[in-house]
Parts: C-alpha cells; sequence; structure tokens
C-alpha cells in the first residue's frame, strides 16, 4: 500500500539520514580516534559507520519520494528499533567493556535512534490515518 509522504514524515527522514550520515562519516574518518577514548575496539566502531552508509542512501531515497510504501517505512523503522536494540545489548553483553564515556556515547546515539523510530512511527500513523 502507497502512502504519501508528509512534510514531518520527510523532515524526520532526512534529519535521520543526516544525522546517521555524519555518524557513518566520524565513524569511518574516526574509529582509530575514538577507540582508545571510548574502549571501544576500533573494528566495531568502524564496520558501525560502514552499515550505515546503505541506511543512510536508503532513508534519503524514501525521503525525496512523494509516495512510499508502508513496509518500506515500517522497515526504516524496524531497522532504527533493532540498532536500539543491539547497542543496549552490546553493553550488557560483556563483548565489549567500554569506559564511562564509551557508555555514554553509545547510550546517547541509541537514543537518539530511538527517537527517529518513534518520531517515523508517528509520521506514518498520521499519514495512514
Amino acid at each position: 500500500m502507497q502512502i504519501s509522504v508528509s512534510p514531518f514524515l520527510r523532515n524526520v527522514l532526512l534529519l535521520d539520514a543526516l544525522v546517521s550520515g555524519a555518524a557513518a562519516i566520524i565513524l569511518l574518518g574516526g574509529a582509530h580516534m575514538l577507540s582508545p577514548l571510548l574502549e571501544i575496539p576500533q573494528s566495531l566502531l568502524f564496520w558501525s559507520g560502514a552499515a550505515l552508509v546503505p541506511f543512510v542512501l536508503m532513508v534519503l531515497a524514501v525521503s525525496r519520494r512523494q509516495a512510499v510504501s508502508r513496509g518500506m517505512l515500517l522497515e526504516i523503522i524496524a531497522i532504527n528499533a533493532a540498532w536500539v536494540i543491539a547497542s543496549f545489548g552490546l553493553l550488557v553483553s560483556g563483548f565489549i567493556a567500554p569506559n564511562l564515556l564509551g557508555i555514554a556515547f553509545v547510550s546517547a546515539q541509541a537514543i537518539a535512534v530511538a527517537l527517529f523510530a518513534e518520531l517515523q512511527y508517528v509520521g506514518l500513523r498520521r499519514v495512514a490515518v
């Protein structure tokens, strides 16, 4: 089912793409500097940034469309939700042992992504009603 992309939803998607793109650039280009500061493995930071690139391109493409399938929007929301779960799961798993700044970094980005998922869901509900 195709739904029209409202200005609110378009802006939320664009902001998500912008923030995720900035994070990708920082993680890809600065993993070697962030790793000792956060006590998070450099490879995890780098590959997290690399994983964001196709997501950013997808969200940007969706934000530029006049209409998009409800399933595509739900997929973006689900990917954001999965990122949040994976981020907090990583912190409690013992797989990494970040310092306090590293915990704050992972938590802050997870909270920001959760906010994007919530705003996207609100935008989807507004146009689907």
